[in-house]
């Protein structure tokens, strides 16, 4: 009996191990280490389309990218700097260390994307020889661009600028303006919705695309291909080396992004890589 007793015990435990071991088949599998999110500030053209594009491909290297549109361009530095985000996309270097010196932020960037020119645009002429005495100018007010678009018009040859003044240019250093244009200093997001005011207003290509103008058709005068004005990826400095910054730095630089720029902005935005 005693020896029955025993074979039974054996034999249950036996059969309990095995019901546990085909449990553990059907249990879910250990659970992968969790993917790492970034928010990314960026303008809806072309900046966050092409952080778009990027976001499946860091989906597959663990990377939850997060993209925060935002149409301002002083709030995305701000909230990198406050880590309220962990990087932004909108911007081009000298902007970047023009605002990082004035608001004392330590910013920097790791990627070189694209080239946005900027360019002139009308509703009221079809070319600049039809420029009006007195016409009114819409420029960007913050000082980087606006001395951007000083130099842009300058170039075209409707004013003058203080000699070897360039893009740090404001309406003061203006020394000859034969048409007595009226310059309208107006937040660069605006410049589009104002082009039934204005006569001409210098316009950034993101805003200029977010408003279906098409600058290689559109524009009365462009800057060229050869533009200083890279648009940067824009983190925290001691931030660049992070795993998932690196791995957006790469993706934003990729083969995939360039063809993308190319097909879609047909020139109006140039590969900066």
């Amino acid at each position: 009996m005693k020896k029955f007793t025993l074979l039974a015990i054996i034999a249950l435990l036996a059969f309990s191990s095995f019901i546990a071991g085909c449990g553990n088949k059907n249990a879910p599998a250990p659970a992968a280490s969790e993917k790492k999110t970034i928010k990314v500030g960026a303008t809806s053209v072309p900046h966050a389309e092409i952080l778009n594009v990027v976001k499946p491909m860091l989906e597959k290297e663990g990377v939850n990218l997060v993209i925060v549109e935002m149409n301002d361009y002083v709030r995305p530095n701000i909230a990198v700097a406050e880590k309220e985000l962990d990087a932004n996309f909108f911007q081009h270097i000298p902007y970047l260390t023009k605002f990082s010196e004035e608001r004392k932020l330590d910013l920097t960037y790791t990627a070189a994307v694209h080239i946005e020119p900027m360019g002139v645009y009308s509703k009221k002429i079809k070319s600049l020889n039809d420029l009006q005495n007195g016409a009114e100018v819409g420029i960007p007010n913050d000082p980087t661009n606006g001395g951007r678009a000083l130099a842009l018009l300058a170039k075209a040859g409707v004013i003058k600028l203080k000699d070897n003044v360039g893009v740090n240019a404001t309406v003061k250093d203006i020394t000859e303006n034969p048409k007595n244009l009226k310059i309208r200093e107006l937040e660069a997001p605006q410049l589009p919705r104002s082009l039934d005011d204005l006569t001409l207003a210098v316009i950034n290509t993101n805003y200029a695309l977010e408003a279906k103008l098409v600058p290689s058709k559109d524009a009365l005068f462009i800057e060229q291909k050869d533009s200083p004005y890279v648009n940067i990826l824009v983190v925290r400095k001691g931030d660049e080396n992070r795993p998932e910054i690196q791995k957006l730095t790469k993706a934003l630089t990729s083969e995939e992004v360039k063809k993308f720029i190319n097909e879609k902005y047909q020139g109006a935005i140039v590969p900066a890589f």
